[in-house]
């Protein structure tokens, strides 16, 4: 799975002289850099071949194909011209593995698809209120997001796809019952039923069970340049500060060298630029402390701000106060679905390692502004489940200020990158 390493993302080639402006302009993460559009090429004068490069590795990022990435834009070819080669010349002249070449010839989109296909049990019901008092949030299911303007990006030479129309990917058709508080409904009996799964809550947290958790700041969220880890110890700051301004989404990590909790992440982290246009905050929250598996993971995996619970406070909220957790022989190999989710992560060729403890389940959360509450609440009731992006994304867009609509956001968003880049200009 390509890296979220902006260092790793432009390689040897050409777009390395241009780290120091890209800094300077605003376009100092992945997820925000591979949004660019024409337009905005143009006001930083890249060359040609600078636009190709671009092009290339942003589409070999979305396939997981970075590995070849110095190659195919030394070849001096445009994208539609690399996609046009017969496998044999991608094969001969990039040395491209055979698996490689049908995951990149694929232009169907990204290898990574938008939300597990392995939740078919019946859907539990709708989480239809925040846990806070709070009467702005009345319901999650309509998506106002019918009449989106274009802002485009660049996906191939002649062809772009709007930020719009990717959050229209995510859209929530009517009927659509949330999957809610759980991972996807009922969990299957194991072994013939001989084993049962763990019980899980029926209730979102409440507000005051996560306001005065004391965590501590491990990462900053990534820039160019930006320093690994924060360098002096962090001092403990209370969780309400995360979203005192700006509601958060708060992924809470099982272990951040598991191969399924990484892919979680990963597919969270890519819908960065979606969730700044909302003004939706994304952290990730571990239960345990260890250095090097925190350098494994970010930005790697995820370039957000990494943050540390001492005390699985909210780990615990999300088992109602008690710690949800499993043997790795009746929650994994006992467990047909927890199978299944290690084999999806498996396929897109993430490293792992087993360091650290592995069975206190994870999952999100999502939190207004304030003490508005929290709107949202997602269990790792079996390994490797992952909270749906199209609900996610539909609690942010419900979370918005109701001064300002889905449109209008995303397009001041865009908007205040291009005065950046303008004022910067001048």
């Amino acid at each position: 799975m390509a890296s979220f390493s902006i260092e790793e993302f432009v390689g040897s080639g050409i777009l390395k002289e241009l780290l120091p402006k890209l800094l300077e302009e605003g376009w100092d993460d992945v997820p925000t850099l591979k949004i660019m559009n024409l337009e905005d090429m143009d006001a930083m004068n890249m060359t040609q071949q600078q636009k190709d490069a671009l092009e290339i590795r942003s589409y070999l990022h979305d396939r997981s194909l970075m590995q070849y990435g110095d190659k195919l834009e030394l070849s001096g070819k445009c994208l539609p011209e690399l996609l046009g080669l017969s496998t044999s010349d991608l094969s001969s002249q990039f040395g491209m593995k055979r698996g490689h070449i049908a995951r990149f010839m694929d232009r169907s989109g990204p290898c990574v698809d938008s939300s597990p296909h392995t939740n078919a049990l019946p859907p539990s019901r709708l989480v239809s209120r925040p846990s806070g008092n709070n009467s702005n949030y009345k319901s999650f299911v309509q998506v106002n997001s019918q009449n989106l303007r274009s802002i485009t990006r660049p996906t191939a030479r002649n062809s772009s796809k709007s930020l719009e129309q990717s959050l229209a990917d995510f859209k929530i058709g009517e009927g659509y019952t949330f999957k809610g508080i759980v991972a996807a409904g009922p969990a299957d009996s194991r072994v013939c039923g001989c084993v049962k799964p763990p019980p899980v809550v029926e209730q979102v947290a409440t507000y005051s069970t996560i306001e005065n958790i004391s965590l501590q700041k491990l990462t900053p969220e990534y820039k160019i340049g930006m320093e690994r880890l924060v360098k002096s110890k962090a001092p403990p700051m209370k969780a309400s500060e995360l979203w005192r301004d700006k509601p958060a989404v708060l992924l809470c990590i099982r272990r951040p060298g598991c191969i399924m909790c990484r892919a979680e992440a990963h597919q969270l982290y890519a819908k960065k630029p979606i969730f700044d246009a909302l003004g939706v905050q994304l952290y990730a929250v571990l239960h345990e402390h260890i250095e090097s598996e925190v350098k494994d993971f970010w930005p790697r995996y995820w370039g957000g701000v990494v943050l540390y619970d001492r005390s699985l406070d909210f780990f615990k909220a999300l088992g109602g106060g008690e710690l949800l957790k499993e043997k790795f022989l009746s929650g994994f190999l006992f467990n047909p679905r927890a199978i299944t989710n290690y084999r999806r992560a498996k396929a897109r060729g993430i490293k792992q390692n087993f360091k650290g403890e592995g069975e206190i389940k994870g999952g999100l959360f999502i939190v207004g502004t304030g003490r508005s509450g929290i709107a949202y609440q997602f269990i790792e009731r079996n390994f490797g489940d992952w909270a749906p992006l199209a609900e996610v994304i539909e609690i942010c867009t419900q979370l918005q200020s109701p001064h300002q609509g889905l449109e209008e956001s995303i397009k001041s968003s865009h908007q205040g990158q291009g005065e950046r880049i303008r004022s910067s200009r001048e």
